[in-house]
């Protein structure tokens, strides 16, 4: 349990890494990551890597790779970003968030090689940088048996893409983050390419064409094992089932029926079937097939098409580009039965805002529009406007804070379940950071919902 001193050293770290340059800023190169590794010792070369890179799905499909290895008895540590509520998140050990005192542990030891990388560059170590290299650290000090390693965008440049992988990991790839990574699908996937490794094995879900192309093409440059969804595996057989679905996958070396997946959606069947996938690949036989059903009933994926509360029901979901927002629709539509949605929109002022909304429009019957509290959220004023250019202005309204818009739409689908014989519900959506702040609302009426001290003790 942690103790009231380590959440004030906690804050601090915090705060001292929010200092440097945000992840929003970006000088797209790896001297500054490689400078401080080398320093530091090389720890990401300790032990063996899994890097996943691509536009939606990536947290959730290294979710379901770190179960799959914990179940084979692996020691793991994951890395993924962004975070929806606590920072701690985005390194865990062992399926749980470091704890406090790990993370400051951590940051003291190498701190001061922070400092000396920003002497010796033209651009300071950002908060990205930092809090990537201090995930390497802490899986070497643990130890742990295998690292899996999310990149937080694109790939060739991401501060991630200094380990040796043995398994690059491709989720599908969508136009995102164009101002960084390129505006066609092309110009995007050949900087995700850029983690692949010579010799290594790659699985890739399955992608748009222009993005396949490209992707084979660096795969055939390094001589890579490649696996794709749909050629060596797949999803074989999906059925919904109650609180998520049932499937069937055909695997890399073989065929595992009746696995049950707490998560709602076709997208995450196909993760399902990237993970073990990518799993295989690494131990190059085919897994118990108990071990599998095991891991994949264990899995979760906070803020992804997350059932919070019952009545009314309200689900968040961290979609945030119109890739994920089309994913979200055709789960929406097609593994509920809900008379009418009630949806809550808050999302950041430099995404696709029009392509999510129209994504959606077919199945939001009311929206009530709003913003974070992130600095980079879009005012509520201009969303709005969007919002009536897509929805027509008689079924928007407006709330100035996420909490005032969560509480109206759930007055609104009480009163309308009070009265019919269906069952509406809300849907909050947008942005990581939306799903962060709705989670952490949510917490306040069910404080048993979501303990991360309870979870930290488990390590």
């Amino acid at each position: 349990m942690s103790t009231p001193e380590d959440l004030v050293l906690l804050d601090a770290v915090e705060q001292a890494l929010l200092k440097r340059w945000p992840e929003t800023r970006l000088e797209p190169s790896l001297d500054r990551i490689a400078a401080l590794v080398d320093a530091l010792g090389s720890p990401q070369l300790s032990y063996p890597t899994v890097h996943i890179a691509g536009t939606n799905g990536k947290t959730t499909t290294s979710r379901m790779i770190d179960s799959l290895f914990r179940e084979l008895e692996y020691r793991t540590g994951r890395f993924t970003s962004p975070h929806l509520e606590s920072f701690l998140e985005r390194i865990s050990i062992n399926g749980f968030p470091i704890p406090p005192e790990g993370m400051i542990a951590t940051y003291d030891d190498i701190a001061l090689y922070f400092d000396l990388i920003d002497s010796r560059q033209p651009h300071p170590i950002s908060f990205f940088e930092a809090i990537t290299a201090m995930a390497f650290v802490a899986f070497a000090e643990f130890p742990v048996d295998i690292g899996i390693i999310e990149c937080g965008m694109g790939g060739e440049w991401d501060a991630t893409n200094v380990v040796n992988s043995s398994v690059s990991v491709f989720t599908p790839i969508g136009l995102d983050h164009t101002e960084y990574l390129g505006d066609t699908l092309e110009k995007i996937a050949l900087t995700k390419s850029g983690i692949i490794k010579t010799g290594s094995h790659v699985v890739m879900a399955a992608q748009p064409v222009e993005a396949a192309k490209v992707l084979m093409q660096r795969a055939i440059e390094k001589t890579a094992i490649v696996y794709r969804e749909g050629i060596e595996f797949s999803v074989a057989h999906r059925d919904i089932a109650v609180g998520g679905q049932l499937l069937t996958l055909q695997g890399v070396h073989g065929t595992i029926s009746d696995i049950y997946l707490p998560l709602y959606g076709a997208h995450q069947a196909s993760n399902a079937a990237v993970a073990l996938a990518t799993v295989e690949a690494f131990v190059g036989v085919k897994l118990d097939d108990e071990v599998v059903r095991r891991a994949f009933a264990n899995v979760e994926s906070p803020g992804r098409c997350e059932v919070l509360y019952r009545d009314p029901t309200v689900i968040v979901d961290a979609a945030h580009n119109p890739h994920g927002a089309s994913a979200l629709a055709k789960t929406i539509q097609s593994e509920f039965d809900f008379e009418t949605v009630f949806g809550v929109l808050a999302i950041l002022g430099e995404k696709d805002i029009l392509g999510v909304l129209q994504e959606l429009e077919p199945v939001i019957d009311r929206l009530v529009v709003t913003q974070s509290h992130s600095t980079r959220a879009l005012p509520v004023a201009q969303l709005a406007e969007l919002a009536i250019s897509v929805f027509g202005s008689e079924r928007v309204t407006i709330q100035e804070t996420l909490v005032l818009a969560i509480k109206h739409a759930m007055e609104q689908v009480t009163l309308l379940n009070q009265v019919s014989e269906g069952v509406s519900a809300v849907l909050v959506t947008g942005s990581v950071v939306t799903a962060g702040e709705t989670r952490a609302y949510f917490r306040t009426l069910n404080p048993d919902y979501y303990d991360l001290d309870e979870d930290q003790d488990k390590l």
